[in-house]
């Protein structure tokens, strides 16, 4: 790890193994985006589970959207309760236990089993959302502010090798049951069962390494339920108001993370429905992605400690706008393969800057709470990105290349939204707090 960032990198106190320990739980839950969002179990709801029902699809994503629903009333809180009682570890240990367990509910769903399937996706990816929050408040503890970026970048490229672990195991048992004859209700379930043990094992590094810094509040969390949450995320929000390129920056990231969640949810559909690719090329495809993903995340955290933050963000989203244009344009699979390397360069790496300039922006005294905030924003974007796409689609009779032009547009309007946001600026207002 020395060749990677230096002592100096590292706040005070702060030792490389325990930078690990955090990066280790990206490795941990990469893997249920991965097999369970994008590769495996969302196309088994659809095909198996819901008998391909023209309702199917419909039924997927509504329940995403749920979940999303439910984060984003419910991070700020979450956030707030963590900062006030110095509490983001253990919350984080019991947001990781309810992903493993309720990705293990997915292990038992088979065809028609929709009303498990739909609270098992509901619930298993609420906790992954309250997870990524939390580990996220962890970083400005970890890294000084001229490597963020950096520490940030290191951890998410990690993060993407630990879901080509989760896939890449998945995938080889999948083609063994298929030579063997076995079906999807077999195998599908043995890959929710991979991917919950992946992530509940090296998830345990994490928690052995990583340590709770944060110093109890005077106050408590004395309110509880909906009402509790929504003023929590109201106050939350009018705390923000204070720090203007938070805001700004909450804007760009629901925007351009609008895209991202199109990409993530939807690339496979794109593939299968414009260019006729087969599973197993579908397949193929993802796992480039994550390791173009990796290298970009790995990369342009330097890049990003060099050139900037914000300089760094744009020109990842640039790069999400030439994607789109190979995509619309691509009627062979080797512009859309090129198209896909694009993409996995520029997930990794937008997603990475993001989260190093929500860290720089955050004040000390409400990191989780700030970051709640910015999780609220990131699941708004996976409502409204999908959304968008499928309703584009529906009003032009299935018309998939007019649909990721509109996926541009997200893109388009996050750098627009970029553009306001000064960094000297909104590092002063989270030092002032």
């Amino acid at each position: 790890m020395a060749a990677v960032f230096p002592q100096q990198a590292l706040n005070e106190g702060v030792r490389k193994r325990e930078v690990f320990g955090w990066a280790m739980y990206d490795f941990a839950n990469s893997g249920y985006t991965t097999v369970v969002l994008t590769a495996v179990f969302n196309a088994y709801f659809v095909g198996v589970v819901a008998e391909g029902a023209q309702w199917a699809t419909l039924a997927w994503t509504a329940s995403l959207s749920a979940s999303c629903l439910l984060v984003m009333f419910t991070a700020p809180t979450l956030g707030a309760y963590a900062d006030w009682r110095a509490a983001k570890k253990r919350l984080l240990a019991f947001t990781t236990a309810g992903c493993v367990l309720t990705t293990l509910a997915l292990a038992l769903v088979g065809r028609g089993d929709v009303a498990l399937a739909v609270v098992a996706i509901i619930l298993s990816n609420s906790f992954y959302a309250y997870g990524e929050s939390l580990i996220a408040s962890f970083l400005p503890e970890l890294a000084r502010p001229p490597a963020l970026g950096r520490v940030s970048g290191w951890g998410w490229s990690f993060g993407y090798f630990g879901g080509m672990l989760s896939l890449g195991l998945s995938l080889a048992y999948v083609l063994w049951a298929q030579a063997q004859g076995l079906p999807a209700t077999h195998f599908v379930p043995v890959t929710m069962v991979i991917t919950a043990t992946v992530y509940g094992v090296a998830s345990l590094v994490t928690f052995a390494l990583l340590k709770e810094r944060a110093v109890p509040q005077p106050q408590a969390m004395r309110d509880r339920g909906l009402r509790a949450s929504i003023d929590r995320l109201w106050q939350t929000w009018q705390r923000a108001r204070g720090h203007r390129d938070f805001l700004w920056l909450l804007g760009c990231t629901a925007s351009y993370q609008a895209g991202i969640a199109v990409v993530i949810a939807l690339a496979a559909v794109y593939a299968e429905q414009v260019l006729g690719f087969q599973q197993q090329q579908t397949m193929a495809l993802v796992f480039l992605v994550n390791i173009a993903s990796a290298l970009g995340a790995f990369g342009f955290g330097y890049l990003q400690d060099r050139l900037g933050h914000k300089r760094s963000l744009a020109l990842t989203l640039v790069g999400w706008v030439a994607m789109v244009v190979l995509a619309y344009l691509a009627t062979s699979a080797p512009l859309f393969w090129a198209a896909a390397v694009i993409a996995g360069l520029c997930m990794g790496s937008s997603q990475s800057a993001g989260r190093a300039l929500a860290g720089l922006f955050a004040p000390q005294k409400h990191l989780a709470e700030f970051f709640g905030l910015w999780t609220f924003a990131v699941r708004l974007a996976a409502i409204v990105g999908p959304i968008t796409y499928g309703l584009v689609t529906w009003w032009t009779a299935g018309n998939h290349r007019l649909a990721i032009v509109s996926t541009g547009l997200f893109f388009l309007a996050g750098l627009l939204l970029l553009k306001p946001v000064d960094i000297e600026r909104g590092r002063a207002a989270a030092i002032q707090g």
